[in-house]
């Protein structure tokens, strides 16, 4: 059994920014996101006017947070806002994983669309979501600072929401 298998993923609360901050901060250390990033976006995350899902992976024996991701939905269109993954775990499925809960929760917010950007160094995560469906559409020119670093663009037509015919 990988590491990956034994983390558990819950709703991320106002009590993980500091362990998520960590992790955070050490896997992007460039362009990490401050406290105030998260707490804005855990705000709009519970009640029935959500529009964020946020969700941690959490080692049951350690506590300890090993990955985390967010999605923000506005109409029928969805951003993943961050995915992480602890270095330690990459290659253990845990980032399916998570992708796997925000694109759930992508549909259950009726969400036709689903866009995101990726560091175009970060083959990793690039490949992570061409694995799911996504596509490359764009750049966005020095998107990541200080570090200068452009962003490559994906999208994902979420097929649940295509029109069914039943003319075929």
């Amino acid at each position: 059994m990988s590491a990956a298998t034994a983390a558990v993923l819950r709703e991320m609360r106002w009590w993980d920014i500091e362990p998520v901050l960590e992790l955070e901060h050490a896997l992007f250390p460039d362009d990490a996101w401050s406290p105030g990033m998260f707490w804005s976006e855990l705000a709009h995350a519970r009640g029935p006017g959500a529009t964020r899902r946020y969700v941690v992976a959490e080692e049951p024996v350690t506590g300890h947070i090993v990955g985390y991701a967010g999605l923000a939905a506005l109409g029928d269109l969805a951003d993943v806002q961050t995915i992480a993954v602890s270095s330690d775990h990459w290659g253990s499925g845990l980032g399916s994983e998570l992708l796997t809960d925000l694109l759930k929760h992508a549909t259950a917010f009726e969400c036709a669309t689903v866009l995101l950007e990726v560091r175009v160094d970060n083959l990793r995560a690039q490949k992570l979501y061409e694995r799911f469906g996504f596509e490359p559409i764009g750049f966005r020119r020095g998107y990541y600072q200080p570090g200068n670093v452009d962003a490559l663009v994906m999208r994902l037509t979420m097929q649940e929401h295509a029109p069914e015919t039943g003319t075929e």
